[in-house]
């Protein structure tokens, strides 16, 4: 009996130890643990900001609407090789598909247009010229032409006659869909010369400053 009874005290002296331990220490770890280890601490830390915000997440992507030319985009300058007249230059979206149909030079890309004719005029257009003769012509050759704006505007070549419409655009060959469009048309003349340059796109696309860019870079040479 004396053997268990001292058997008893040194179980019960080391239980003891045991709790002491633990009050000194806190609790061991343990499977299901809210204790984070140091690398997963560490881990939180390097994928989030100061403040808590998640700076590994990749920025937004910016989507420009259907028809707005970008912001970064490059213009090259253009002068005419040859045909009527080649005495001016303007600026033109680098990049863009060229064609060429007499004196008539077109720049295209996707769902927007610059258009460039220069032509022999006896007489300077004048707001008056373009609405009773241009107005009229388009109006019989551009399916749905509307809202026509006739105006003089100051641009770095001079004082200009201003065109603004809108109308359908040829239809799509390969989806068939048809998009209404808003048109610019700025008439330059000098000395029995005058050029037409056209730019369109998307009624609903914002251009003002492409647009502005363009012709506002005419210059006679």
């Amino acid at each position: 009996m004396a053997l268990h009874a001292r058997t008893a005290a040194v179980v019960a002296g080391l239980a003891m130890t045991a709790a002491a331990a633990v009050s000194c220490f806190g609790s061991p770890p343990h499977s299901g643990s809210a204790s984070t280890s140091p690398r997963a601490a560490y881990s939180h830390f390097n994928t989030h900001g100061g403040n808590g915000q998640n700076t590994s997440a990749p920025a937004p992507t910016e989507i420009n609407p259907p028809g707005d030319i970008p912001d970064n985009q490059a213009y090259v300058p253009y002068q005419p090789a040859g045909g009527t007249f080649t005495g001016f230059t303007v600026k033109v979206p680098e990049g863009w598909a060229r064609t060429v149909q007499n004196a008539t030079t077109q720049f295209t890309d996707k769902l927007n247009t610059v258009q460039i004719t220069a032509t022999s005029a006896s007489a300077a257009p004048t707001v008056g010229s373009v609405t009773s003769t241009v107005v009229p012509q388009l109006r019989s050759q551009v399916p749905k032409f509307a809202s026509p704006k006739v105006s003089e505007v100051d641009r770095h070549a001079g004082r200009v006659v201003l065109l603004t419409y809108q109308a359908d655009s040829a239809k799509d060959p390969v989806t068939g869909k048809v998009v209404r469009d808003a048109f610019e048309r700025y008439a330059y003349y000098r000395a029995g010369h005058e050029v037409d340059v056209t730019l369109s796109g998307p009624a609903n696309a914002d251009n003002v400053d492409p647009w502005r860019i363009i012709s506002d870079s005419f210059a006679w040479r």
